[in-house]
């Protein structure tokens, strides 16, 4: 009989990395929560004639090397693991944190240096992400620690995540595909656009998105999933915007984060709480104040703030910005070794986000337009 992970395994194997016979697979478990879910997806693989390669620890060992590492050490990526980067054709990496906090009392320097050090895996990933030569996924197992962040019970956690995945239903391919043809139909118009406009409380900001490429996100490269994104014109990024959701980047949290934005360089940044981690995760390198993206977040199923960026940038009714990195595929050439999603609420009255603040600029939440014409207010598309 299909288990859950069976059929959790099958969107991750057949549809979101497309294993086919002779392909290297790396699947990377984080904890000894993943269990089920990788022998699964370990299984199918076979069933689809990879070969898996397991990567998988009993826990989180960032936090000792952290502490404990020298700056040779933080500086060292080894040559097994950048043979891998650039050899393996699919890497599918599932998450089941024991402890959210783990780094949340890091050095902050090491955190940046390290951060820094293995920028170019990342880079390679993407690149080689752009031009089809490998493919890869993340998603993440219910675990206490993460319903403790969403602020739910273990069991309404589970649910949350599995319906958030379309688990619940009977062909989640299905599903995702039928997402996926309504976000082309936006990112196909937004393809032709020229500029972007952002309204909504302490917010207005514009992005140059000409000639960039919008994607449509369907469980490809995480799962859960449902977004459009682009990477705006590096240069073409002005204004100010406030985030008013909490704000989570390696288990540490800033709220009330607002940027002041000039030729696509973050200028000024402040913090209601986290403002030495935020400014300091900026200053990791010659691009972490560049913008990587601008999205907007379609997933109904994710309504509330969980702590979990991987289903917190898909709420369906917000947005969010990255700071550092963006992607090849869509044309951007910000490079750097910070890819921080920063979530915006576009709807009014605000969902619950675990603190933030429900007065808005807007009673009727923000609107978005797109060379001039509104295409989106109070967190839905009017095209």
């Amino acid at each position: 009989m299909e288990t859950i992970w069976d059929k959790y395994a099958k969107v991750l194997v057949d549809y979101s990395t497309n294993v086919e016979k002779g392909d290297v697979v790396q699947i990377r478990g984080t904890s000894i929560y993943t269990k089920d879910l990788v022998k699964s997806v370990y299984k199918r693989v076979l069933e689809r004639g990879g070969h898996p390669i397991l990567r998988t620890s009993f826990e989180d060992f960032s936090d000792i090397f952290l502490k404990y590492a020298s700056d040779e050490q933080l500086d060292y990526v080894d040559e097994i693991t950048k043979l891998e980067y650039e050899k393996v054709d699919k890497f599918i990496s599932i998450g089941g944190p024991m402890n959210t906090k783990n780094l949340a009392k890091a050095d902050i320097q090491k955190l940046a240096r390290r951060g820094k050090a293995t920028k170019p895996l990342s880079e390679l990933l993407m690149k080689r992400s752009a031009d089809g030569s490998a493919s890869w996924v993340i998603a993440d197992v219910p675990t206490h620690a993460l319903a403790q962040e969403a602020k739910m019970s273990f069991d309404e956690y589970s649910e949350f995540l599995f319906k958030s995945c379309y688990l619940d239903l009977d062909d989640p391919i299905a599903k995702l595909k039928e997402l996926d043809e309504k976000q082309t139909k936006w990112a196909n118009y937004l393809n032709g656009v020229k500029k972007l406009h952002i309204i909504g409380e302490k917010t207005d900001i514009t992005f140059n998105v000409e000639g960039r490429k919008w994607i449509s996100c369907s469980g490809k490269n995480n799962y859960p999933d449902g977004e459009v994104f682009t990477s705006p014109v590096e240069d073409g990024i002005n204004g100010e915007i406030y985030f008013d959701f909490p704000q989570i980047y390696r288990g540490n949290e800033a709220q009330g984060v607002h940027l002041w934005i000039e030729n696509g360089k973050v200028i000024k940044a402040k913090a209601d709480k986290g403002e030495e981690y935020l400014n300091a995760m900026l200053d990791m390198d010659e691009g972490s104040r560049g913008i990587g993206e601008i999205a907007i977040g379609t997933n109904d199923e994710i309504q509330d703030i969980t702590g979990n960026i991987l289903f917190d940038e898909k709420i369906g009714g917000a947005i969010h910005m990255a700071v550092g990195a963006s992607y090849p595929e869509t044309g951007g050439k910000n490079v750097s070794g910070l890819h921080w999603d920063l979530i915006k609420n576009m709807k009014a009255p605000s969902v619950n986000s675990g603190g933030a603040s429900s007065e808005s600029a807007d009673k009727k939440g923000g609107k978005i337009y797109a060379d001039g014409n509104l295409i989106y207010e109070n967190g839905k598309f009017l095209i």
